[in-house]
């Protein structure tokens, strides 16, 4: 305790920022060293790597992933083993960087989402209105395992505060991103899309702008697409540069089945994940439009013009019909140039770019926000975003894993 109050009044901290996302394609490990706190915090991204992820590494948490039935067994132990994996790629990392563990402050772990439960998609007789999610990948085998202070388990009090869990983003993308000259969009294309807007910073940042900011989920990113590709073409995992969906067509009835789903129609904000958007929906869609044979260029552009299309649904819902503002692009889908293509059609009044503009690489933005988050954790307070529905939890999230 004496550690994180020293730790607290420092003037930076360095911290290591871990994001394990739904496509598990890798472990994004950002160290990152944090000026200050709240809206004045400064961040220097000082190394970032992603560990990619064997396919006995995916195997086995696919046999959990979106799964409502497991063995709580495997679940058990697979939650103790991912800490320990993790751990080892974070110390090959720091061997590789020749940065010794005793020069990190804290690590800020996200863990592996394997089951997200918003009220509002599962439905359960026994749990009316309960959001939950879970996510696995033990704080404490990671804290014991590198010797440094972990953060861990972040979206536990965002739902404990009445919130879903979900998108996180909201927090970090405020205190790193908002900008006095412009609107922002912070796109994430990862397995699922979502977005933060920012409006322009007042004077008054901690009221009228924070107000006004919010983040929500949009439906489908990359995984839909992903998994079509992994089915198709064992050994690859995604489409690269969106080769595959360039040299197919739309299937119209099969995106307006898509479609049809309430997710798109539902008001903001609202969160989503591969529970609902895997491939049983996808499936269903294709029975009941006869499209079970659909050529797979067909299917990947279909999916692509899904994920662009509930993107820009959302951005209407939230911003009117005839959206305006700066789109910047992060997450796996913003190296699709087909994607991309598709969401300037959708959006033709908005201007597109990656966050590599704002001076954040756009693989790392995940892994460094949750960075923030630990920071905040420590040494901050909390924050209040959005108003009614889109009002963000002021809390401060994170549970605290000592080493020894």
């Amino acid at each position: 305790m004496h550690r994180l109050a020293h730790l607290a009044r420092q003037p930076s901290r360095r911290i290591i920022g871990l994001m394990s996302g739904t496509s598990l394609d890798g472990l994004d490990v950002a160290l990152c060293r944090l000026h200050g706190h709240g809206t004045a915090t400064r961040l220097e991204l000082e190394h970032f790597a992603t560990v990619p992820y064997e396919e006995d590494f995916r195997r086995r948490v696919r046999q959990v992933f979106a799964r409502e039935q497991v063995s709580l067994e495997y679940l058990t132990l697979l939650h103790a083993w991912l800490g320990r994996e993790h751990a080892r790629m974070v110390l090959a990392c720091l061997h590789e960087w020749q940065v010794a563990p005793a020069e990190v402050d804290l690590l800020a772990s996200h863990g592996q989402t394997v089951y997200h439960a918003p009220a509002h998609q599962h439905q359960h007789p026994d749990f009316p209105g309960l959001n939950a999610t879970l996510q696995l990948g033990d704080a404490d085998h990671l804290a014991v395992g590198t010797g440094i202070i972990t953060i861990g388990d972040f979206r536990q009090k965002h739902v404990a505060a009445g919130g879903e869990g979900a998108p996180l983003a909201a927090y970090g993308d405020f205190l790193l991103l908002s900008s006095p000259a412009e609107e922002r969009l912070l796109l994430n294309l990862g397995g699922i899309a979502n977005f933060t807007y920012l409006p322009r910073t007042t004077t008054d940042a901690s009221s009228q702008h924070a107000s006004a900011a919010f983040s929500t989920d949009t439906g489908p990113g990359n995984t839909l697409l992903d998994t079509v590709v992994r089915a198709h073409f064992p050994g690859h995992s995604y489409d690269e540069d969106g080769r595959l969906a360039a040299a197919g067509t739309v299937h119209a009835t099969l995106l307006k089945e898509l479609l049809a789903h309430p997710f798109f129609t539902a008001p903001l904000p609202k969160t989503t994940g591969p529970e609902l958007f895997g491939p049983a929906y996808l499936q269903a869609a294709q029975a009941g439009t006869h499209t079970l044979g659909l050529p797979v260029e067909d299917l990947l552009a279909t999916l692509v013009e899904l994920s662009a299309t509930g993107v820009a649904r959302a951005a209407r819902l939230a911003l009117g019909e005839q959206p305006a503002v700066a789109v910047y692009a992060s997450g796996g889908g913003a190296h699709n140039p087909v994607l991309m293509a598709a969401l300037q059609r959708h959006l033709p009044a908005c201007r597109f770019a990656s966050t590599a503009a704002l001076g954040v690489a756009p693989d790392a933005k995940e892994a460094i926000l949750f960075a923030l988050l630990a920071n905040e954790a420590v040494a901050g307070q909390p924050l209040s975003m959005g108003a009614g529905r889109q009002r963000v939890p002021a809390v401060r999230m994170g549970k605290i894993s000592l080493p020894d």
